[in-house]
């Protein structure tokens, strides 16, 4: 069972989820980076350009959810070193520091709501993001190319290249892709026909968002969406 709800912290998300059924799950890319509680452990999680398959363990994950872009200056390291991994906290801070938030949290009444204080305490400390960044996303989520984004915003290709590596892990354009699929499933999951869901997410027709699908998510659409035929 997954659940979630909007964090105190700007654009940020709060969620639990406990595997109900044998098998792995599948995490898709969505441009955001986590940080993350499992059996008393901190993690992060890094962005993802392809779906992050689970072993499908028993136990209970907590995670914030970070908007795009704003995990990089809380937890203090470029978005791309961390491109397509899980690495436990203590690969990032000193242990002695990770050993004092594990103990807060682990107090805390449950792992979600102390997580999220912890990243609200660490966002007090630390200088807000570069308010570039949300433009960026706003800009590429509403279907906008990636060199108008650049022109509108007034920064070269180069330096929005580089930027986008250290916020959001990869390249404007992997990270447009990647909105556009998010795009395109809550349209599908809103019931909406994948001919109609292609043409108003931004693909060029049906069969463009089928590669996508299966070349980010792993998974033909239908089962994806848990079509039949």
């Amino acid at each position: 069972m997954y659940a979630e709800r909007a964090s105190r912290l700007t654009g940020a998300v709060v969620w639990t989820s406990t595997p109900t059924g044998a098998g792995p799950g599948r995490v898709l890319p969505d441009g955001c980076m986590d940080l993350l509680w499992y059996d008393g452990r901190l993690l992060v999680a890094g962005p993802d350009t392809r779906a992050h398959v689970t072993d499908g363990a028993p136990g209970t994950w907590a995670g914030v959810r970070f908007y795009p872009g704003t995990a990089p200056a809380l937890l203090g390291v470029p978005a791309h070193e961390l491109r397509d991994r899980r690495v436990e906290l203590t690969d990032l801070w000193p242990a002695a520091e990770v050993r004092r938030l594990t103990a807060r949290v682990n107090a805390a009444p449950d792992p979600a709501s102390g997580l999220e204080e912890a990243a609200l305490s660490r966002a007090a400390a630390t200088e807000p993001p570069d308010p570039l960044l949300r433009r960026i996303v706003a800009a590429l989520d509403a279907g906008r190319p990636v060199a108008a984004t650049a022109d509108e915003l007034g920064v070269g290709a180069r330096q929005l290249h580089r930027r986008s590596l250290t916020a959001f892990g990869y390249g404007p354009k992997t990270l447009a892709r990647v909105l556009r699929l998010q795009r395109a499933l809550a349209l599908a999951r809103a019931g909406t026909p994948l001919a109609e869901t292609a043409a108003r997410a931004g693909f060029a027709d049906q069969a463009h968002l089928a590669r996508d699908v299966r070349e980010l998510a792993g998974v033909p659409t239908g089962e994806l969406l848990g079509r039949r035929g």
